[in-house]
C-alpha cells in the first residue's frame, strides 16, 4: 500500500538515525577502525543488511523511502523498480510492493552461464527504472548498476537508498554527470546527531567520529602514517 501521509524530510533522518541505533546497525570505534571494502580506514561502520530482521522498523523505513521518492521524483515516475545485487534486493522488492510496480535485480556481473544476464526478472525498453540499494559512500558503485540497466534501452535517471554518507563531497556530483539524481533518509551527520542525544558512545568516540566526518581522506592518510 502506498503511503499516503509522512513526517518532512528532517524528521525522517531524524527517526532513521534512531531506528539504525536502536537495532545497534551503527558502529562507531576510532581506537580500532573498520576496514571498508575499498581497502581504507574508517572509525564508522553501518550494516543496513540487519534491517530485513526488523519488521517494525523495515516497514516504517521502506514506507519513508517510497514516500521521499515520490515528494521528489512524482507519484508516477517510474515504470520499474530494480535492487542492486545483494543488499538493494530486499529493498527493492519491499518498494515495489508499495508502488505497485514490477521489480526487477541487476547483478553485479553476468552470471558466466545461461542467458549471461545482468538483470533479472522483465525489464522492457523504454521503462523508467528506479534503482533501489541499501546505502551509498561515494555514488560509484551505482554507475554500473545504471549502465546495465540503460543497456536494455531502458532510463534510470534515480537511485534511493537508506543511507548516505554525506561526507564526500563529489558524490552527488559523479551521479548527477551519470544523469542520476539520489535520493536517500539519513547521513553519518544525522547518526551523529542521534547518537549524541541518546549518549549512546562515549564522548572521546563520538569526537573522534566527528574528526572523521569532518574531513575523512585526511583522518584516513593519518591512520597510515
Amino acid at each position: 500500500m502506498i503511503p499516503t501521509s509522512y513526517p518532512p524530510a528532517d524528521e525522517i533522518a531524524r527517526l532513521t538515525a534512531r531506528m539504525l541505533l536502536e537495532i545497534k546497525a551503527v558502529h562507531f570505534n576510532a581506537r580500532e577502525p573498520f576496514t571498508l571494502a575499498s581497502g581504507l580506514p574508517s572509525p564508522t561502520y553501518i550494516d543496513c543488511r540487519k534491517l530485513i530482521s526488523y519488521p517494525r522498523i523495515r516497514s516504517t523505513l521502506m514506507d519513508f523511502l517510497t514516500v521521499t521518492v515520490m515528494r521528489n521524483a512524482g507519484l508516477e515516475a517510474f515504470d520499474n523498480i530494480a535492487g542492486g545485487e545483494t543488499a538493494g534486493i530486499p529493498f527493492a522488492a519491499l518498494v515495489a510492493e508499495r508502488m505497485a510496480l514490477p521489480m526487477t535485480y541487476v547483478r553485479k556481473k553476468p552470471k558466466g552461464y545461461g542467458r549471461n544476464a545482468r538483470i533479472e526478472g522483465a525489464m522492457s525498453e523504454g521503462e523508467r527504472v528506479l534503482l533501489v540499494e541499501d546505502l551509498t559512500t561515494d555514488g560509484g558503485s551505482k554507475l554500473s548498476f545504471v549502465d546495465a540497466i540503460r543497456e536494455t534501452g531502458a532510463t534510470c535517471g534515480h537511485t534511493a537508498v537508506i543511507f548516505y554518507y554525506g561526507i564526500f563531497p563529489d558524490t552527488e556530483k559523479t551521479l548527477g554527470d551519470h544523469g542520476v539524481a539520489l535520493h536517500h533518509l539519513c547521513t553519518w551527520w544525522d547518526v551523529l546527531a542521534e547518537a549524541r542525544a541518546q549518549n549512546a558512545f562515549d564522548a572521546e568516540t563520538l569526537e573522534g567520529v566527528e574528526a572523521f566526518l569532518n574531513d575523512p581522506r585526511g583522518w584516513q592518510d593519518a591512520q597510515k602514517s
